[in-house]
């Protein structure tokens, strides 16, 4: 069957990739870091050299809901580029020692301190996880007084997709259009007629389904197997936790009821489960008690 839609969903891991660490292509991981950053003259990338995979620091138990790109500029400032699509315990300390932890590792013990870089850490989330209503928030180290930062060498930005709600016609500065692609392009038929950076074009293309190959394609669909399944655990897991739970409480309930004489039947209606289950209840804790 003929598929309707154009375009591979970003969020993917292995579209992800495939477009934001695209060697061929370094232009589109440029547009989008001067995009996110604000840069502008002289202070834009104009080139970017990516980091191999193999040497990133790892967390244990990190899972394929969290994919990186990272890169270094001309400059030598170094650029983490993330996608998340689910949120996990810890988020807000693993952002923070994956950029200390990239910041460090410029240097050896003995070298000079003024050879440290800046560090840009940018996460793109498909969760709400900042309090306000702006998709794109900017972190610095400040003065709490001043509001000063004077530790400018460590940056963050964040892009949370679901607060993200315009229109393609709403689309005016070039970080709302990344971000349109981003969220929304897997479900698009034709490039927005207000794109005309060549970077986020060339996005495009790479994320063109019939640019695929077979193999890449097949790999595209086996991470969304997998993305999805590991959604499927987590909510498995979630549910029988609650089940769980609910069960405890009307263990309780019946025993409550069963000690003030309250009839089988009516703890049974009560509860809307089988009479036999409460008799079941009730000798357990006999048993337990004897």
């Amino acid at each position: 069957m003929q598929e309707k839609f154009r375009f591979v969903d970003i969020k993917n891991d292995v579209a992800f990739r495939k477009i934001f660490g695209n060697e061929k292509k370094k232009k589109i991981i440029v547009s989008f870091l001067n995009a996110v950053l604000g840069l502008e003259g002289l202070d834009r990338i104009k080139t970017v050299t990516f980091l191999d995979p193999s040497l990133l620091p790892s967390v244990r138990g990190e899972k394929a809901s969290i994919i990186d790109v990272r890169a270094t500029d001309e400059l030598e400032r170094s650029f983490i580029v993330e996608m998340q699509v689910a949120e996990k315990e810890g988020f807000a300390k693993r952002v923070q020692y994956y950029a200390c932890k990239e910041y460090a590792g410029q240097i050896n013990r003995g070298d000079e301190y003024p050879k440290l870089r800046p560090v840009y850490f940018i996460g793109i989330l498909n969760f709400v996880f900042f309090p306000g209503t702006n998709y794109l928030s900017k972190h610095l180290i400040i003065d709490e007084e001043t509001g000063i930062c004077t530790f400018n060498d460590l940056n963050f930005r964040f892009i949370e997709l679901t607060k993200f709600k315009k229109k393609e016609a709403e689309l005016v500065t070039i970080i709302d259009k990344w971000t349109y692609f981003i969220k929304k392009a897997y479900k698009l038929e034709v490039i927005p007629e207000n794109v005309n950076d060549e970077g986020l074009l060339a996005a495009y293309e790479e994320a063109e389904k019939h640019n695929w190959t077979k193999k890449e394609y097949d790999a595209y669909i086996n991470a969304g197997m997998r993305a999805q399944d590991y959604i499927g655990e987590k909510t498995f897991a979630i549910k029988k936790a609650v089940k769980q739970a609910l069960a405890e409480q009307h263990k309780e309930v019946i025993i409550n009821f069963h000690n003030n004489g309250v009839e089988l039947s009516t703890i049974a209606a009560s509860l809307k489960i089988e009479t036999v289950e409460v008799l079941r209840v009730i000798e357990e804790y006999k048993n337990n008690i004897t």
